[in-house]
């Protein structure tokens, strides 16, 4: 199946553009306005709020509609009561300036909107906003804009481009939902551009540096930040790339945890701060952040939506769009949704909106349904479409309805889509609603709103409030007007003991106003609060030259909140003393088997690595395999930098004789020190006899195998040693004594030298008769020969290989030109079939970086005449197919990389358990045509290593220290940034071609008819 692009309603702006509108041309894409747009009218607002389902404790009112405002898409109320609304008419394809902000006011009180007034205009496709200084932030990629209305006439007169340089490619990719976090900064969402097909002209900018214009020597971040999000503090000009990204919305819990969404990912918590990882490159993480809910990605909702009106590639049934993600922290909703827990996001395609509940799990979370079966807000009209929500002054959920008739992008769809004109249905229209507890009177911040001419003093008792939008203004509003003023009251808010929320934000105010004393942080670390001695902590860190904060910090070591203990951890990493180290180990160990707690360790700086690996080493317990697993991290890191006569006292002390329960350690260091000393094998010279001794002798086999891998990495220069070694292998191959085990591993053990010398003894080994893992073990020593001969001999036997020799053979012919051109003129030759190629071969040699390769492959493999074959199978949408023998067919050609409702097969491509509410045709489509476009996320890239090496696959994820490629299914590979030389995207879908050539007409008819179905039954 086609991979699915989880499209919404998200978009930026390609070009880097001035703030007024200057008249620019529209530059309306011919392909998406063949006919006359059409003008259906949708629901009224009236009709509109009959159509919603809640639970019984809430009510939802209109606050806001056409015509008042249109194609909303963010909105922010400020400290006088005023509504500020995006409008982002240009999507999916216009980007002609029609982009605008609206303030909206009540001005005869009754809690509703009544008029409007244009702030802002001539924005290109602007996505979001926030309150900052006496103006607003406008994300309208490539730019963060702040206007400002100088002379109150609700109109900006002022415009100022804060930050440029970001991407527009995909429009749901580009910068968003700015967010002014809990420490001070402001965090822009933000992910990786993704290329596109159809509109490269107008969605193929890929970004620049990221800088403020006109500040040459201020921060600058890499070509649109390396895909990641970014924070800034525009007062002091600061840059800087977050340890993760997230698609369009961004959320804060009440203690400043930042929470992510993209699209069938409804809710991820980045666990990993930029800084802490950033301090040992030396620790490979490509992951910061965790997977939150405990009902799947992809999870199921479950719409009302009448005549639901989707489009080729939108899963029905799961979430596929989610984003505008809001933890609620309003306090005012009923007792089951007011602990500060509940985060809701929207699904806009499925015209819904989705809530959890937060459960604390060790450094991160676990988010649960609140609703079984049932989602919080749903609606039977289809053009509903919830894109965003805000929590009010008055605690209730705001919820932005773009209101469209069709929400996917048109890359994403399929022609008679777009060419009937509908695109742009509902471009006159939005609405924004307010949800709250059935009892709650109208909205009453519309009117008499004044926070802004609150005094300090007035300021500093609402950090204190239940509802986060009193405290996080406040909060700005104050180190917005600096001063002396507010600190003796900031003082003693932050010891008030009746008050956690006004502790919290006290500390973080005096910290943003320069105002923050040692004496406060010890006393914050004992607060009884556990939310308020992990910012403590936090905030510690810019005073860990005062003796009297260290010791604070240590004696939290026994500290009962494991979030607490993780923080203590992160920190404690910048101190370097025997102490701090202790500690550290201390609660390393208390929560071993909590991945996070092991990555915080390690992420000290790494001449603190030796030490801990010697605890590791003494508390070492076999029957936990969080031991060695981190035994092989700090071993790897120890390898790399520290001194040489160290690392062969490890080396010694792995290779020793011991029990299988030692084994493990055994492996688990010789594991680590070949990773850390690929760079460094003169340091080693010594050891390669005992490495040789111990892969012939030891007992266990991870050992041996162990030792094998670190000789692939440091070599036997001594040749008569090396030629003893290799005879000595041979002897062990010949002997039909050994055990399997031991003759694969001497079959491999010949890869130490170019083994063309036994080239015959190995080709012996693959025949019928030969265990599969010795005939495997020959082929890849094979293989070891710089020249074509295992490909020669692969070809001449082709025909009565085993089907796994054959697959393994593959591989050899992707290691240069010459053999990828021997499989080429086999495949013309028709020796070997295309199919046989499979993913990830296909599309190395499609994609490949030699041109001629390239051009040769691409007829071979990506030949397709897509109108003959569809017409063809058309046949099989007028049969009756049986779901059963779809099961089947399904099984056997598709499982590989997909599952249905996360059963049957493997988690590679998007769940197809989804797609049973698509018509047949446009499975049908999918099925046949699966490189007509590129799903997010499912997208080719090459990785060129320095060592020359070159892997294609998905990038999976990725930090400021490493990233992850998702090689196939099942297979993925963490590595350094400091490995890779090139990192780049082929604009190539990983979906290969050619699935009608295994499955007839008939077949079809029973694969539909399955995926149909879902497999409910």
């Amino acid at each position: 199946m086609r991979y699915k692009m989880d499209l919404n309603w998200r978009a930026g702006n390609r070009w880097a553009r001035s703030c007024m509108y200057m008249g620019v041309a529209v530059i309306m894409m011919a392909a998406a306005c063949k006919s006359k747009p059409k003008l259906s009218s949708g629901l009224t607002p009236k009709e509109a709020l009959a159509t919603f389902a809640l639970p019984d404790e809430f009510k939802i009112e209109l606050i806001a509609s056409e015509p008042l405002l249109s194609d909303p898409t963010d909105m922010e109320i400020d400290e006088y009561g005023r509504m500020y609304v995006v409008e982002m008419h240009g999507y999916p394809l216009d980007q002609s300036g029609t982009g605008k902000v609206r303030m909206l006011t009540d001005e005869d009180g009754d809690g509703v909107m009544d008029k409007s007034t244009v702030f802002a205009e001539g924005l290109n496709l602007p996505n979001s906003i926030m309150r900052w200084k006496k103006g607003l932030l406008v994300t309208d990629a490539p730019n963060l804009l702040y206007y400002e209305d100088a002379d109150g006439d609700g109109k900006a007169e002022r415009c100022d481009t804060l930050v440029k340089g970001f991407a527009l490619s995909n429009p749901q990719h580009n910068v968003n939902s700015p967010v002014y976090g809990l420490d001070n900064w402001v965090y822009l969402a933000h992910e990786g551009a993704t290329a596109t097909r159809e509109y490269k002209e107008e969605f193929g900018d890929l970004g620049t540096e990221i800088f403020y214009p006109g500040k040459p020597d201020a921060a600058r971040l890499p070509q649109n930040a390396s895909g990641r999000s970014v924070r800034l503090n525009p007062d002091k000009h600061l840059l800087e790339t977050t340890s993760s990204n997230t698609q369009f919305g961004q959320a804060f819990d009440a203690w400043g945890r930042r929470l992510l969404v993209a699209n069938a990912i409804h809710v991820y918590h980045e666990v990993m701060q930029a800084g802490y990882l950033q301090r040992n490159p030396y620790q490979v993480v490509s992951n910061a952040t965790q997977n939150l809910s405990d009902h799947g990605d992809a999870c199921e909702v479950f719409p009302t939506t009448t005549n639901p009106q989707t489009q080729l590639l939108t899963d029905v049934g799961v979430i596929t769009s989610a984003c505008g993600l809001t933890a609620y922290l309003g306090g005012a909703f009923p007792d089951a949704y007011n602990n500060n827990d509940i985060t809701f996001v929207t699904e806009s395609v499925s015209n819904l909106i989705h809530v959890d509940r937060l459960k604390d799990t060790g450094a991160s979370f676990t988010a649960s349904r609140v609703l079984e079966r049932k989602d919080f807000l749903t609606s039977t009209d289809n053009w509903f479409r919830p894109v965003n929500m805000y929590v009010g002054p008055d605690g209730a959920l705001y919820v932005v309805d773009y209101y469209r008739q069709i929400i996917e992008h048109p890359e994403w769809m399929g022609d008679e889509v777009i060419e009937s004109g509908e695109l742009y249905n509902g471009t006159d229209k939005g609405r924004i609603y307010r949800i709250s507890r059935k009892d709650a009177g109208p909205a009453d911040w519309t009117k008499n709103l004044k926070l802004g001419d609150a005094s300090a003093a007035e300021l500093v008792e609402k950090l204190a409030s239940p509802n986060s939008w009193w405290r996080m203004n406040a909060q700005r509003l104050l180190v917005d007007r600096g001063g002396e003023e507010a600190v003796s009251a900031l003082k003693a808010m932050a010891v008030r003991t009746d008050a956690a929320f006004g502790r919290l934000h006290a500390l973080w105010t005096l910290n943003g106003l320069g105002a923050l004393q040692p004496d406060l942080i010890i006393q914050a670390l004992k607060d009884p609060v556990a939310g308020v001695r992990e910012n403590a902590i936090r905030l510690s860190e810019q005073f860990l030259s005062n003796a009297g904060v260290v010791q604070a910090l240590l004696s939290l070591k026994q500290d009962a909140d494991a979030k607490v203990r993780f923080q203590l951890l992160c920190t404690l990493g910048f101190i370097n003393s025997a102490d701090a180290s202790s500690v550290r180990n201390e609660l390393l160990f208390r929560d071993l088997n909590d991945k996070w707690v092991q990555i915080a360790a390690l992420s000290a700086n790494a001449t603190q690595t030796a030490s801990l690996l010697n605890v590791v080493l003494e508390k070492y317990q076999p029957q936990n395999p969080a031991y060695a697993s981190l035994i092989q991290r700090l071993s790897s890191i120890v390898a790399t930098v520290d001194k040489p006569a160290d690392i062969r006292r490890l080396v010694e002390r792995a290779v020793k004789s011991g029990t299988k329960e030692e084994s493990a350690l055994q492996a688990a260091l010789l594991e680590g020190i070949a990773q850390g000393t690929k760079t460094t094998n003169s340091v080693f010279k010594g050891e390669q006899a005992l490495l040789v001794k111990t892969f012939f002798n030891h007992p266990y086999s991870n050992v041996r195998k162990a030792a094998f891998r670190m000789l692939k990495v440091i070599g036997i220069p001594d040749e008569a040693a090396a030629q003893a070694a290799i005879q000595q292998a041979i002897a062990v191959i010949k002997d039909a004594s050994k055990t399997k085990e031991q003759r694969t591993e001497a079959v491999d053990f010949l890869s130490l030298r170019n083994p063309a010398s036994n080239k015959d003894l190995l080709l012996g080994r693959i025949q019928e008769k030969e265990e599969m893992s010795v005939q495997l073990a020959a082929l890849r020593t094979l293989n070891a020969i710089p020249d074509t001969t295992v490909c020669h001999y692969l070809l001449t036997k082709w025909e009565t290989l085993p089907s796994g020799v054959q697959d393994a053979g593959l591989a050899m012919f992707m290691i240069n030109p010459e053999r990828s051109n021997m499989l080429l003129t086999a495949i013309e030759t028709g020796k070997v079939q295309p199919l046989s190629l499979g993913w990830p071969r296909t599309q190395w040699l499609l994609g490949n970086p030699d041109e001629g390769i390239r051009t040769r492959a691409r007829p071979l493999l990506g030949k397709q005449d897509t109108e003959k074959v569809i017409k063809t199978y058309q046949a099989s949408l007028e049969k009756k197919g049986d779901p059963q023998k779809g099961k089947g067919i399904y099984e056997i050609n598709c499982s590989l990389c997909h599952k249905v409702r996360g059963k049957t097969g493997l988690d590679f491509g998007p769940d197809l358990g989804s797609v049973n509410n698509w018509s047949a045709k446009a499975i049908l489509d999918n099925i046949l045509s699966p490189a007509a476009s590129i799903a997010p996320g499912y997208d080719l890239w090459s990785v060129e290593l320095n060592s020359g090496e070159i892997l294609q696959g998905i990038l999976a994820s990725e930090t400021p220290t490493a990233v992850t490629i998702r090689l196939s299914p099942g297979n993925e590979k963490a590595i350094s940034r400091d490995e890779i030389k090139q990192l780049k995207a082929l604009n190539m879908s990983a979906m290969p071609p050619g699935l009608e050539a295994k499955i007839s007409v008939e077949d079809m008819a029973h694969l539909l008819a399955f995926l149909k179905q879902g497999e409910q039954q």
